[in-house]
């Protein structure tokens, strides 16, 4: 009698999925996203092309997923301060004497700017994790007292992605540990520990504003 007993596949070579994450950074960083082909990242990596789509479906999980592993894993600080949950969380954006990570986030801006693709992995693999751990810390915040409930975490949390991405556009290097410092202490917290009283105050005084002459 023969038996039905599935045989289980070849256990997946995570020491591949290394080498191909290596070669998908290299190459970004070589000819940006846009020239960036699943058949060269193969090529590098000494793999075939279905090497790779056994393991990302497409062009942009791949870069993605590659660019997520060199960057620092978030942790959930909790550190007894807003501000000092912020500075933990945000020390991994400041600037290093590293000209391939500067190059692999260049190569990805560009393509985040023309692939609506890339936009939408990166924005479900990247963004909203990254956000999670935002949403939480002032939510401790809350429960601490230190700011009151039903902040608009969404704006608070793309302050510093958003500078950090301007900073590298603009200078083409990440920002230095004391711009972040800054625009946590003159934007984020100030934002964010505005009582209601002080914020309709201010939309109060916009509207009676009127525009100069």
């Amino acid at each position: 009698m023969t038996s039905t007993t599935p045989v289980p596949g070849r256990k997946r070579d995570a020491s591949r999925d290394d080498a191909l994450r290596q070669a998908a950074l290299e190459v970004l960083a070589e000819v940006g996203y846009d020239r960036l082909t699943v058949d060269a990242v193969a090529a590098r990596a000494g793999a075939g092309k279905a090497t790779c789509y056994r393991r990302w479906a497409s062009k942009a999980e791949l870069v993605v997923d590659a660019v997520s592993h060199i960057k620092a894993k978030l942790e959930q600080p909790n550190t007894g301060s807003l501000r000092g949950d912020l500075i933990a969380l945000t020390s991994h954006a400041t600037a290093r004497d590293d000209s391939f990570r500067v190059d692999v986030q260049s190569g990805l801006l560009t393509g985040l700017v023309r692939d609506a693709q890339l936009r939408e992995v990166f924005a479900e693999q990247f963004v909203a994790p990254r956000k999670a751990v935002f949403r939480t810390i002032f939510e401790q915040a809350v429960e601490r007292g230190e700011i009151t409930p039903a902040p608009n975490v969404e704006l608070l949390s793309d302050i510093v992605p958003s500078m950090v991405f301007h900073q590298l556009l603009t200078t083409g290097r990440p920002p230095t540990p004391e711009f972040v410092l800054r625009v946590i202490d003159e934007i984020v917290l100030p934002l964010a520990q505005a009582t209601p009283e002080a914020k309709n105050q201010q939309q109060n005084q916009n509207q009676t504003r009127t525009p100069s002459s």
